[in-house]
């Protein structure tokens, strides 16, 4: 390993058994080529993802005995979010450490939050390869405690505040409709519109179509503040 993947190992605790666990999960899909045979982050971030929302629930469900199911909930949406991920993706200086192709380095792609977020879940996936559920808790504990305990209250996730609004209103439910897909089939892009009575409809685009949902009802709440 080299010296930058040393300090990294450094930050993230714990020393692999097999390094090539985390040189893969640092692995951008651009990286391995066209080779069908080429490692990359990808299946890393399905299971890290996974590892992820279950030591972030149990670490909620220890810290908030008399929170409901609800609350919870919430909790645990905003802390294993792609946003969050990202955040903790630049604490550590993730991106410093990912292989990319030439053409995606130059894109930009070490300052992509999508891409650090998935990077991130990567990286919590090889631990838990390498090394189980151990490795993966004091990493989440170490960088996730913060953001828990700054949550002073269950956030309301903007399609919720919505609509609220729009109740306290007296006015209908905010209806959201799909007016555009666009990406390739494992990477698609959704673009959604919000619409309120009474108001010109927003868009906002998103990796799934709750993300594009959640981002069109913020888009909305801040047109509405304005």
């Amino acid at each position: 390993m080299s010296g930058q993947d040393e300090t990294l190992v450094e930050i993230l605790g714990y020393q692999f058994q097999d390094p090539s666990i985390l040189m893969e999960a640092l692995t951008h899909a651009s990286a391995s080529g066209e080779k069908v045979s080429a490692r990359n982050n990808e299946r890393l971030e399905f299971l890290g993802d996974r590892v992820l929302g279950l030591v972030v629930a149990d670490i909620l469900f220890e810290r908030y005995p008399d929170e409901s199911e609800g609350g919870l909930a919430k909790r645990h949406a905003a802390l294993v979010s792609g946003k969050t991920l990202a955040l903790v993706g630049r604490d550590i200086n993730i991106g410093s450490y990912i292989s990319f192709s030439d053409s995606e380095k130059n894109a930009g792609g070490a300052e992509n939050n999508k891409l650090l977020a998935n990077a991130m879940e990567a990286v919590i996936g090889a631990l838990y390869l390498d090394g189980h559920i151990a490795p993966c808790r004091n990493f989440i504990e170490k960088h996730w405690s913060a953001r828990i305990d700054e949550m002073q209250q269950a956030p309301v996730d903007s399609k919720s505040a919505l609509q609220e609004w729009a109740q306290g209103r007296a006015l209908p439910v905010p209806r959201y409709e799909m007016v555009g897909r666009s990406g390739p089939d494992h990477d698609p892009v959704f673009e959604i519109s919000v619409t309120i009575k009474g108001y010109d409809p927003v868009t906002a685009k998103g990796t799934s179509r709750r993300k594009a949902e959640k981002s069109a009802a913020e888009k909305m709440l801040a047109v509405l503040k304005a």
